[in-house]
């Protein structure tokens, strides 16, 4: 495992956080620190970011553009790297329940806010919920500034004719949409709603960009091309098995094309690799290429719970990981004969020490159920949204307590996410969120013998 520090996980914007709840979402503020003389002399405040509206695509400036279908984590580099502007950046989400609700990173300062579909932490709506806080334009023509209103004429006058507007009585607003683009106004100030037009001189509310015709019923699309960088992800990782346990690994690899020139091939392109346990560091850097880092284990600190640790002799040489990021995966070797050992699968969720360090691992699991369990139909699959007592309930509960992980960045810091625990079931650990989500999944084996060929298993 690669060992980083917390800070880096939360933006690594400042080493302050400010705790709390906000509704049925739980909150993290980041703030950065200026150096010591920059705390004496206040900066003054940034100037007012001004940004192009893309409908159904975008929202941006020449810097930096937040896409819709990019990566969470894509889009927080865009908010480390710019740091100095784009401050005071809250992550939202539901710390119980973190598929029930879109994760959230709020720019408080710059009244925006970037929804990522639980799920799959791609980039689902951006709401713009202030605009007294930002400047847009359209086609390169500004619509909303500190000289320019953003009333119903001059959204017509921008955009043009569109459908009638719908009015929401709870709300009080009035919603005027176009494809991919909608605009909320506020109709407090009027005795009655109006059935169709929205009356002059009503000003927007609230901005949002999605894909599609309907708000309601959006999705976050595929992940456009320009947020690829030269990058691999996985689509889906499928765990290979037999009987016994777990075999290897079958990914389903995006990747933006190749070729000499950025656009030779300007299409998502699909691959399929395998990586078994006992494959050697060669066969693996052929399949998925170099990866983003490799991590020399100092000391193994799980040692400890092997039935006989003090008998075993101590190595010259330290076991090393290659760090897949974008697929989720971390791959460990033996440092002797450098073959495959073990796999750890990531699930990215918020409120782990390690989020924001992986993208979200997809993995489907086949089970071998025990005897007797009830079960309706069909194969059984672990995903990365399964539950530990859901899995529980399948393979069985472990015959020896759990492990309890405490992670932090060194020995005079803390953990502020809390400890997690890890339960060996099936050659496989499970290390589980207080939350009772999985955090990862470390898959292990026998090596294969070098050379020596198997029947393909089936992978559900």
């Amino acid at each position: 495992m690669p060992k980083v520090d917390v800070e880096a996980s939360w933006f690594a914007l400042g080493k302050d956080r400010e705790f709390g709840k906000c509704s049925h979402r739980h909150t993290i503020k980041l703030q950065y620190l200026y150096g010591q003389d920059r705390a004496e002399h206040p900066k003054p405040s940034s100037p007012m970011l001004d940004l192009e509206v893309v409908p159904e695509r975008s929202l941006g400036n020449e810097q930096w553009e937040f896409a819709l279908g990019m990566p969470l984590a894509q889009a927080i580099s865009i908010l480390q790297k710019h740091c100095r502007i784009i401050k005071n950046v809250q992550v939202l989400y539901s710390e119980q329940t973190p598929l029930s609700h879109d994760l959230i990173l709020s720019l408080t300062q710059d009244g925006i806010k970037l929804l990522f579909d639980a799920c799959n932490q791609r980039l689902k709506v951006i709401e713009v919920y202030d605009l007294s806080k930002v400047k847009l334009k359209y086609c390169g023509v500004h619509f909303n500034s500190q000289a320019i209103a953003p009333t119903i004429e001059q959204i017509d006058q921008s955009f043009g004719a569109t459908h009638p507007g719908v009015y929401n009585a709870a709300e009080q607003l009035f919603h005027l949409n176009f494809r991919g683009l909608s605009f909320s106004f506020q109709l407090d100030s009027w005795s009655e709603a109006p059935k169709y037009e929205i009356p002059h001189g009503a000003t927007v509310k609230r901005m949002y960009i999605y894909t599609g015709n309907s708000l309601q019923d959006t999705k976050a699309p595929v992940m456009p091309l320009a947020c690829f960088l030269g990058n691999v992800y996985a689509e889906c990782v499928d765990v290979l098995r037999d009987g016994a346990g777990p075999l290897g690994l079958r990914l389903r690899l995006l990747t933006a094309g190749c070729g000499p020139g950025v656009m030779a091939d300007s299409k998502v392109r699909v691959l399929e690799r395998h990586i078994r346990f006992g494959d050697s560091c060669q066969d693996v850097l052929s399949a998925l290429g170099s990866p983003h880092k490799v991590f020399y284990k100092s000391e193994d600190k799980m040692k400890i719970h092997s039935p006989s640790p003090h008998k075993q002799v101590p190595s010259k040489c330290n076991d090393y990981f290659f760090n897949y990021f974008t697929l989720g995966v971390d791959i460990l070797f033996d440092a002797t004969t450098h073959l495959v050992k073990k796999f750890v699968l990531h699930t990215n969720y918020p409120g782990h020490y390690n989020f924001n360090i992986y993208h979200r691992c997809d993995f489907k699991i086949p089970l071998v159920i025990k005897k007797g369990a009830d079960v309706q139909g069909g194969d059984c699959i672990l995903t990365s949204y399964s539950k530990w007592d859901q899995i529980q309930e399948l393979l069985g509960h472990p015959v020896e307590k759990p492990v309890v992980l405490h992670r932090s960045s060194s020995a005079n810091n803390t953990n502020p996410f809390g400890s997690t625990f890890c339960f060996g079931l099936q050659r496989m650990i499970f290390e589980v969120m207080q939350n009772n989500h999985i955090a990862s999944v470390t898959l292990y084996g026998v090596p294969r013998p070098s050379g020596h060929t198997q029947a393909e298993p089936s992978a559900h």
